[in-house]
């Protein structure tokens, strides 16, 4: 029986992950080299599979090819080569259905699979924190991915808005980040003077401005960072509308229809489903922490695994006007006066069962930060399986054979990054 050993949201999946996360990125310099240009990457593919091209998709529309050297050389699509390309995507999650909606949106046939619902997977259990300075505070390729991420949602929210009539919650109602102890203080007081703090909004409470402006919080706090650049979106009807937008623009999605395999044939890629074989001209797995078990080329096996997080929901009439966050948990309040209690970070294999302990954990760490959640209606608890990368970037871009895309290993971040990846994934295909 594995040791679960419940983490705190902001930590790595894997115990060697800061080190580990590092060395990656020295070993792909294509990725620094392109953050440096201020291009929005396609995270190299190479840490897959060493021999392969990684991709890059420009805000010119252009896409960068670059193997491990530094030697990089910049070829323009064809665009003719697919006026209306036959596009396959395996995933109806929150990153399938945002690729969906963008290459539909585009003119692309689009055909979506899963084998559950839309969004029964790991993006029914997330909280839909769009927080890429709490996230990637450090610097690195994930921060400079997450910001760009955040940059793409507004306008993404309003396409998707005018394109359906599903509801859901956008909110840029920003975070708050308490400190408990002098040394948590200091480490967050510190961010006042990173390089992006003027631009995220950052400002710290001292123990008087946190009473007023958060008397519902443990009394001995000794002051918080508040960014105003945050925010969340409901994710469950986010992906739902998204999987609408797309259908309206004649996407087809196939839900309860699990993949049996992907073959490769000189004409097509071959998605076989439900007993019927699916022709395509590009094929997306955005199956999440299970790709692995659908990779044609077996080039994510060693890669991808499956991180549980499980999330609570309560009932409360306390007002939180903001996302808090603290070292235990972090809590996402809804307009409906529902909020989330997130997350626990547990590798357990394909285990998804909800547990105890795991819930404990999180009303404990609930309570510790707003007392008064003690008397909260509890609702429910959801329980994902987040796909963790083996150095906490997504897989982005081409398989072996650029016929087949990757977009999977988002973690924690896929609600955050699924724009920005829907539109990167998007600009390779056309």
């Amino acid at each position: 029986m594995p040791v679960v050993a419940h983490q705190r949201e902001r930590d790595q999946p894997h115990a060697e992950a800061p080190d580990r996360f590092l060395e990656n990125v020295k070993k792909r310099p294509v990725i620094s080299l392109l953050l440096e240009d201020g291009l929005l990457p396609i995270t190299a593919i190479d840490n897959v599979v060493n021999t392969a091209w990684s991709c890059v998709a420009t805000r010119s529309g252009h896409v960068i090819l670059a193997c491990n050297a530094v030697n990089r050389r910049a070829v323009r699509y064809d665009r003719r080569m697919a006026v209306s390309p036959r596009v396959g995507i395996v995933g109806g999650g929150i990153i399938g259905c945002a690729i969906a909606y963008e290459l539909a949106d585009r003119g692309a046939a689009v055909t979506v699979f899963d084998a559950r619902a839309v969004a029964g997977g790991a993006t029914q259990a997330s909280a839909g924190i769009l927080a890429p300075y709490i996230e990637g505070h450090e610097g690195g390729a994930l921060f400079d991915l997450a910001v760009s991420g955040l940059a793409e949602y507004d306008a993404f929210v309003a396409r998707v808005r005018s394109a359906t009539d599903v509801p859901f919650e956008y909110r840029r109602i920003g975070t708050m980040e308490v400190a408990n102890t002098p040394d948590r203080a200091a480490t967050l007081r510190a961010r006042v003077s990173a390089r992006w703090a003027a631009a995220a909004g950052l400002r710290w409470l001292d123990p008087r401005e946190l009473r007023q402006a958060a008397p519902f919080v443990q009394s001995d706090c000794v002051g918080a960072l508040t960014c105003s650049a945050h925010g969340y979106v409901s994710v469950l009807t986010f992906t739902e509308a998204l999987a609408d937008a797309a259908g309206r623009r004649e996407a087809r999605i196939h839900t309860s229809t699990p993949v049996d395999r992907i073959e490769i044939e000189s004409e097509a890629v071959v998605v076989h489903a439900a007993k019927q074989s699916h022709h395509f001209d590009r094929v997306v797995i955005c199956a999440g922490a299970w790709t692995p078990s659908i990779d044609p080329f077996d080039a994510t096996t060693d890669r991808i695994k499956p991180i549980r997080g499980q999330l609570v929901r309560l009932q409360t009439t306390v007002v939180i006007p903001q996302i808090l966050w603290s070292q235990g948990c972090y809590l996402v309040p809804w307009t409906d006066g529902t909020v989330l209690v997130g997350a626990t970070s547990e590798d357990v294999g394909f285990d998804e069962r909800a547990t105890s302990s795991g819930v404990r954990s999180l009303l404990d760490a609930a309570e510790a930060l707003v007392p008064e959640l003690s008397s909260a209606t509890f609702m429910d608890v959801r329980v994902g399986l987040r796909p963790g990368s083996s150095d906490g970037l997504p897989l982005l871009g081409p398989a072996p054979n650029p016929r087949v895309l990757y977009a999977t290993g988002h973690f924690r971040n896929g609600v955050l990054l699924a724009p920005l990846t829907a539109r990167l994934i998007a600009d390779y295909v056309f």
